[in-house]
């Protein structure tokens, strides 16, 4: 059996392959799915890679599979670490931060300043894939820029380093990795904060992609993947970040809500409301990703249950004390019973609940001296349209619907929430990372097979 294009998801976990025919004709289709373990224990993620094709392989009836065309997005091993250091918190170390976790990455370190010894020892202990160095508006403060690239230059650890800064020291820095024999592992892109209350993010974000598709060797076996994939390869977050902005250039502005076992992320794409971007304080991207690293239906169930608090859930679920207990120590990845099922469905209704209103911005009131004045800060959500769920818990379970719809409930007071009015979309076939991945070489189909699985025109 010949198949067009061929995904794999390479999860922490679990290794998905999505297969694709008819691409770049008027008519594409998604034609089935194989999963298996990931093999990182095993040393070597080519071993679930295969196991997942002979899923597929057996799901079809067939003993032999080939395709033309092969893509990729990883989360495997953590997925893509990254460390970020700016100058300003609030200013060029956060948009420094919007333009990594957009990428996709996963952020284990960010400071603001100059390096201090105890952070160069916490940026050893990481041991991140990829330093993203930023600091200074164009034409403004050099110096900590350059202090830190000299530090950083000097770690005896071969990680790329992206510089997002001030313009004025790109000479100096190129001159700084070339002296320590490092300027392979530079790169050099736009200033991710160019001028004061600018965020220009994206070709930060583009640079990050690339530079882990060319360093993909964050698993046991991932160097050899790259041998294997003909085509494109993203980190899985930051393939679901694509698929949202593709979506909506063509249905308008949305979020993506993915409640996983050990994270939720939630992707926005709008620019907001004029109303509010009168008042905001300061700029926000205008597609922008948060990972709550504690709300995970799984890995993180018990912190969830922490959250709800256990009289809560007896009273939700009609369960008593040693019942809810059983429960929790007999949690599964993926539940079988309706009892089981209810449980997962009222922890990602909190995960989803407190995931959106982290990831939403609000108003604020200041005092000053012409009196009392209300401003906004954070990403302003209330242009939002459509609200769609990926993943597994929002695309399995059976109230999905209704658990992403408790976004909208709480939309009024002092959070920049989505109104009652916004739609809930589903993907049903659970392929948005794939095509976030596939949309970076086939675009139109991208969108075709998306409004499929969402079950829109």
């Amino acid at each position: 059996m010949k198949i067009d294009i061929l995904v794999a998801e390479i999860g922490s976990t679990t290794t998905v392959v999505n297969a694709f025919n008819g691409i770049d004709t008027d008519h594409p289709s998604f034609v089935g799915q194989g999963q298996a373990p990931t093999s990182v224990q095993q040393g070597d993620v080519r071993i679930g890679l295969q196991e997942a094709i002979d899923d597929l392989k057996s799901s079809f009836g067939v003993s032999d599979l080939s395709y033309n065309k092969l893509l990729a997005t990883s989360s495997a091993a953590g997925g893509l670490k990254m460390t970020v250091h700016g100058l300003v918190y609030d200013m060029t170390a956060k948009a420094a931060k919007e333009a990594a976790l957009g990428a996709g990455a996963n952020l284990h370190m960010v400071t603001a300043g100059k390096l201090k010894r105890t952070d160069i020892a916490r940026l050893k202990q990481i041991s991140p894939n990829i330093i993203m160095l930023a600091g200074g508006v164009d034409y403004g403060e050099t110096e900590t820029a350059i202090y830190n690239a000299e530090l950083i230059a000097a770690l005896d650890f071969d990680a790329p380093v992206l510089y997002a800064g001030n313009v004025q020291n790109h000479d100096e820095i190129k001159l700084i990795f070339e002296e320590a024999g490092k300027s392979e592992q530079l790169y050099i892109v736009e200033n991710v904060y160019p001028k004061i209350d600018l965020l220009n993010v994206e070709p930060a974000r583009k640079v990050i992609q690339d530079i882990f598709e060319m360093h993909i060797i964050h698993a046991p076996g991932m160097e050899h993947i790259r041998e294997l994939v003909s085509g494109t390869i993203i980190p899985t977050p930051g393939a679901v970040m694509e698929a949202s902005k593709l979506l909506k250039n063509d249905i308008g502005d949305l979020m993506t809500v993915d409640v996983g076992g050990a994270t939720t992320d939630i992707h926005s794409v709008t620019e907001g409301s004029e109303e509010v971007s009168r008042i905001l304080i300061s700029p926000e991207p205008i597609s922008k990703r948060t990972v709550e690293g504690d709300l995970g239906v799984y890995v993180n169930m018990r912190n969830i249950v922490e959250m709800i608090g256990r009289e809560t859930l007896m009273k939700d679920l009609s369960v008593d004390d040693q019942e809810l207990s059983h429960l929790i120590e007999s949690h599964l990845p993926i539940p079988k019973s309706e009892l089981q099922i209810a449980f997962v469905e009222r922890l990602a209704k909190e995960a989803i609940v407190v995931s959106a209103d982290r990831h939403a911005g609000g108003f604020r009131t200041l005092y000053g001296g012409g009196g009392k004045k209300t401003y906004a800060e954070g990403k302003d959500l209330t242009s939002i349209k459509y609200i769609v769920g990926t993943g597994g818990a929002c695309t399995r379970l059976p109230n999905r619907v209704t658990l992403l719809k408790t976004i909208t409930e709480h939309y009024l007071g002092n959070k920049l929430l989505p109104n009652k009015e916004t739609q809930i979309l589903i993907d049903n076939d659970y392929i948005m990372a794939s095509l976030g991945v596939l949309s970076k070489e086939h675009e139109t189909s991208a969108l075709l097979l998306m409004k499929k699985s969402l079950q829109i025109d």
